[in-house]
């Protein structure tokens, strides 16, 4: 058996797993902003794919990239470098700011409903850092896929 294909496999997998489950989120927030009634019900589907799903498949991708470093590549290729240095952003910008602040989201609409200026206020914050975050991601996917030695 080829270990460096299986790892790379399951690495590949995890990547369409977690991006495009992170994806899906804009189009979530778009049909819910048409029907507020089910905002609320959209939002915290997206906290489920985010936690359950996404996440959980962020932490496979890593662990197979390093895996696959460590055993078949080396870290001394930049856009390896590059990849992983954009990973390790995007780690902390969701677990630091986007995870808090689509909580904080949930929460305001819950208590204050959509025209409130909490929820208002956290859904800018969300949306704003999910759109940075997302453009990283799809840049590190690139850099992964193209593999650009500087």
């Amino acid at each position: 058996m080829n270990w460096f294909l299986l790892l790379k496999a399951f690495h590949v997998l995890s990547a369409v797993t977690a991006v495009g489950a992170n994806l899906t989120y804009a189009a979530w927030s778009a049909r819910a902003q048409r029907e507020p009634n089910y905002l609320g019900f959209a939002l915290r589907g997206i906290k489920f794919i985010d936690d359950r799903i996404a996440n959980p498949a962020y932490g496979v991708l890593l662990i197979t990239g390093v895996l696959m470093g460590i055993f078949y590549l080396g870290f001394a290729h930049a856009w390896l470098i590059a990849g992983l240095s954009i990973y390790a952003v995007v780690a902390g910008m969701a677990a630091g700011v986007y995870s808090p602040a689509l909580t904080r989201q949930i929460a305001a609409l819950e208590t204050g409903g959509v025209a409130s200026t909490a929820y208002r206020a956290a859904d800018a914050r969300a949306r704003a850092v999910g759109i940075v975050m997302g453009v990283m991601v799809i840049g590190a996917v690139f850099i992964m896929v193209i593999k650009p030695e500087v």
